[in-house]
């Protein structure tokens, strides 16, 4: 029945991280004992404080059509957030809320990119990045980098990347996949070359800022020269444990937050009424709130850092935020394991769901074909277990 369906759907990939955690629900089902380390979501509770604010909207009536762009007290909190937490200084008029960071990513590219618009992706880079260029248009232009230079790109690399097509460059810190956070330095660097372009735009996806164990965050919107060519997308569903809330939004040059506003009145209008008035207590909040979750999620990247050094083949570099880890697993290619034929990441990927009952995704779905992702936003306990097992498996 494919040919009844539209051509931009049939060329549209699954999300893999979607699709991994599916069929380990699936073999959950069947009975099997699976841990699943593949998707990317807090194994925290939202806190408390936030939840009052949200029953309290609803008990004050939250529950009509919000405007488009999202509650005007809102956006005031978010500008004061940008503020407060990264040196950015946005109007109200630049903000706009969205039906999580993932709506907002997609607006920008919806609005920014024409057909054959090129769009730089260091790799690895979060899997919808790529389909969501695509399907707006645009062409990917991956950057690869490796476990040696903690995933990061270098100014050269950028500069080479650039094209007379190039509009924009999309990139997280800290990184999913690879957990890795760019240091001022670092981005001031990338901001040398792309000031020399004055029309390339940098979306910079800082959904995981206050998961940082390097002691220090920076925007690249905050470096000068930077602020009117970039657009900083945020929300709360990983620092705050709202992943269902689904609340996303960007700081914007204006002229494209009205046209993010724009696209978005067309498509789903204002993101949920009462899910925005918990924000508002979520991005109001001193981030030192955090720091529990923060040190757990540290602790355990520690723990599973540490397990994955003593398997060997396994190539592990130090990631400074988010809560994943992304070891290269070059290594086992062209290897049998247990009788298993091992061609690439997404073999050692199958094989470690089917060998060791854990579920895990492949780096080629990052852009990177050497590594495979965990997420670690689950117990010690569970961690514990889990890589015991893929040693094992590994081993044999």
């Amino acid at each position: 029945m494919n040919h009844i369906l539209s051509d931009r759907i049939n060329n549209l990939a699954t999300s893999q991280t979607l699709a991994m955690a599916a069929l380990a629900r699936e073999l959950k089902a069947q009975g099997k004992d699976i841990i699943s380390l593949s998707l990317g979501e807090p194994d925290f509770n939202t806190p408390d404080f936030i939840k009052e604010a949200a029953k309290k909207a609803i008990d004050d009536n939250y529950s009509t059509y919000s405007p488009v762009d999202g509650y005007q007290d809102l956006k005031e909190a978010i500008c004061r957030k940008f503020k407060r937490d990264n040196g950015l200084e946005y109007k109200p008029s630049q903000i706009v809320v969205s039906t999580g960071a993932k709506q907002s990513l997609y607006n920008i590219a919806q609005v920014m990119l024409n057909d054959g618009d090129e769009v730089i992706l260091p790799a690895p880079y979060w899997v919808s990045y790529f389909e969501i260029v695509k399907l707006s248009g645009g062409v990917p232009v991956e950057v690869p980098t490796s476990v040696d230079t903690d995933f990061k790109i270098t100014p050269e690399q950028l500069e080479a990347a650039i094209t007379p097509k190039t509009k924009m460059m999309w990139f997280s810190s800290p990184c999913n996949p690879s957990g890795s956070v760019y240091s001022r330095e670092e981005l001031t660097a990338l901001a040398k070359v792309l000031e020399k372009y004055p029309n390339i735009y940098v979306v910079a996806d800082e959904i995981y800022e206050h998961i940082n164990f390097s002691g220090t965050f920076c925007s690249i919107g905050s470096i000068p020269g930077m602020l009117e060519k970039t657009i900083t997308v945020n929300g709360v569903a990983k620092a705050f444990a709202m992943t269902g809330y689904r609340i996303g939004y960007i700081g914007a040059p204006e002229f494209i937050a009205k046209a993010c506003t724009k696209i978005q009145g067309q498509v789903t209008s204002g993101a949920n009424s009462v899910a925005q008035r918990a924000t508002i207590t979520a991005v109001d909040a001193d981030p030192s709130v955090l720091n529990e979750m923060v040190q757990a999620f540290h602790g355990r990247r520690d723990l599973v850092v540490g397990l994955l050094k003593e398997i060997p083949g396994v190539k592990i570099n130090v990631p400074e935020g988010a809560f994943y880890v992304f070891p290269d697993v070059s290594s086992f290619f062209g290897k049998t394991l247990k009788g298993t034929e091992i061609k690439d990441a997404n073999d050692v990927s199958m094989y470690l769901l089917a060998e060791a009952n854990v579920a895990t995704v492949t780096g080629d779905a990052f852009g990177n074909p050497n590594c495979i992702r965990f997420s670690y936003a689950t117990s010690n306990a569970i961690l514990t277990e889990a890589l015991r097992r893929i040693k094992e498996a590994l081993t044999a």
